[in-house]
């Protein structure tokens, strides 16, 4: 075995790039992911995906993150306002179960709801502020 001189110094250990100026921090991105996921969380806890679950947690990170994290804040807001709208259709559909078709539309929110909520946090996390392709933005 060969031992290697005492003049090769190891490389460094590899560790992650400062964001570049402007963009999120990992902490920022990981707060912005934890927004759009904690819906679906609080969806899961309360037992229902139309639930106040739904709301609770996503309007929690917004106002303890707003003054130090405005990207967390943006996606916490967009969060939020995407699952009052969710709400909102899944009252539509309740309604319209009275001539069948809510009996259809309501499992048909319910997907788009779930595939949604994990594009924007795979989006939030990537650092990119996700918005939802339909939602009334109530919180600004």
């Amino acid at each position: 075995m060969s031992v290697p001189p005492d003049d090769v110094v190891p490389p460094p250990p590899p560790h992650d790039d400062p964001p570049a100026a402007g963009a999120p921090s990992a902490d920022e991105r990981q707060w912005a992911m934890f927004a759009h996921l904690s819906a679906l969380v609080g969806g899961l806890l309360t037992g229902h995906w139309l639930g106040i679950g739904c709301f609770l947690a996503p309007l929690i990170i917004w106002q303890v993150k707003k003054d130090t994290m405005p990207f967390v804040a943006d996606q916490a807001k967009e969060a939020l306002n995407f699952n009052i709208t969710v709400a909102i259709g899944g009252l539509l559909c309740g309604l319209l179960m009275f001539v069948l078709v809510g009996f259809l539309l309501l499992p048909a929110l319910a997907i788009v709801w779930l595939v949604l909520v994990i594009i924007a946090s795979i989006k939030a996390n990537e650092g990119v502020a996700y918005r939802y392709p339909f939602a009334l933005r109530l919180i600004g």
